[in-house]
């Protein structure tokens, strides 16, 4: 079991050259062997927000990009739980304000899973597995 971060199931079902060889490797071995691709609800939240302010750009509409997304082999996403929401506020040790990250890296924790990510502010978050 994994998680995505945003960027990286962007990327992923994209296709872009941004993903590296290590999570694509992630990925690859858990649709090999039937495992969960988890995305946290929160992802379509954040992408709905970054094609709203121009910050990405769909070859579809967004709720047909996230649908087919969900198609793919082993991809489950997660709606926000309660315990997860309360978990992101307190998160251990000292961790950035983005609300997103912080679902994200909540819903990695609860599940004892690795989260696939670049951003190195969460990388350099010590309560948090991630694989980059």
């Amino acid at each position: 079991m994994i998680v995505l971060d945003t960027h990286v199931l962007i990327w992923w079902a994209t296709g872009d050259a941004q993903l590296s060889a290590k999570a694509r490797h992630a990925i690859a071995a858990q649709q090999r062997n039937s495992g969960h691709i988890l995305v946290s609800a929160i992802t379509a939240w954040e992408i709905a927000m970054l094609i709203e302010r121009d910050r990405i750009v769909l070859t579809m509409d967004v709720d047909e990009w996230l649908a087919a997304v969900q198609g793919f082999d082993g991809v489950r996403m997660v709606p926000v739980s309660p315990r997860v929401a309360v978990q992101s506020v307190r998160l251990p040790g000292t961790f950035h304000k983005d609300p997103a990250d912080r679902m994200i890296v909540a819903l990695a924790r609860e599940m004892n899973a690795p989260l696939l990510t670049a951003d190195t502010k969460i990388h350099d978050y010590p309560h948090v597995r991630c694989i980059w």
